[in-house]
């Protein structure tokens, strides 16, 4: 009963490791995209702002039905199915900053280096989209950009429009053309099959273990 005991706290103890680290640093070097059951969109958040992002893309291809209409109503992350004109909208959680100017600037990215994961990694291509600053009292920030390849792009928030020097007062929101949003991401894909390994692990092997240790004993 003892091993048994021990056995199961080390099971749950496993899960819950297994989905904190899939909760953990995304692809594109963001926190993590959160789904909000209170709001349409993911959360995004990096060490100073947050906000809730939803991002619609209209494809440059006609509309046949109703399913071609769902999808162009249909928010997107930081994952987008294909080119197309891309509209950007982020809900500012933070009331304070809804009186502060703030800019915007659309790049095109390029990965340099070998970890998609690492904003160091990339560097700016061109600029698609430049908004000038303001304030956005209703708090929610806009921005459309016509996108016409897939690859990797990102979202500038320049808190305090032209004096927004800093790296804190720039809000960096990634985000990959041409993948599939309903993937789960690579490294999350990799954290379930080592749990799922090391739950094997523990409920077939020690169990075993300890069994021929009990008769050899």
């Amino acid at each position: 009963m003892k091993y048994r005991n021990i056995i199961t706290w080390l099971s749950s103890l496993l899960l819950v490791a297994v989905l904190l680290s899939a909760c953990d640093r995304n692809k594109l070097g963001t926190q993590p995209q959160v789904p909000d059951l209170n709001s349409v969109g993911c959360l995004i958040t990096n060490d100073f702002y947050a906000v809730h992002l939803s991002v619609y893309v209209k494809t440059s291809v006609a509309i046949k039905d109703s399913s071609d209409r769902a999808a162009l109503l249909r928010p997107y992350c930081q994952e987008l199915p294909n080119p197309g004109k891309v509209f950007l909208a982020a809900d500012l959680i933070d009331r304070d900053i809804r009186k502060t100017p703030i800019g915007i600037r659309v790049v095109e990215l390029e990965l340099v280096g070998p970890d998609d994961t690492k904003p160091e990694d990339f560097k700016e291509v061109s600029t698609i989209t430049e908004v000038a600053p303001k304030m956005y009292t209703r708090g929610v920030v806009e921005a459309q950009a016509d996108i016409n390849k897939n690859g990797y792009y990102a979202m500038y928030l320049l808190i305090g429009g032209d004096e927004a020097i800093s790296d804190e007062d720039k809000m960096r929101i990634a985000f990959h053309v041409g993948g599939d949003p309903d993937a789960l991401p690579k490294k999350t894909k990799m954290m379930i099959a080592g749990g799922v390994v090391a739950l094997f692990i523990i409920l077939i092997v020690v169990p075993v273990w300890i069994h021929k240790r009990r008769k050899v004993k």
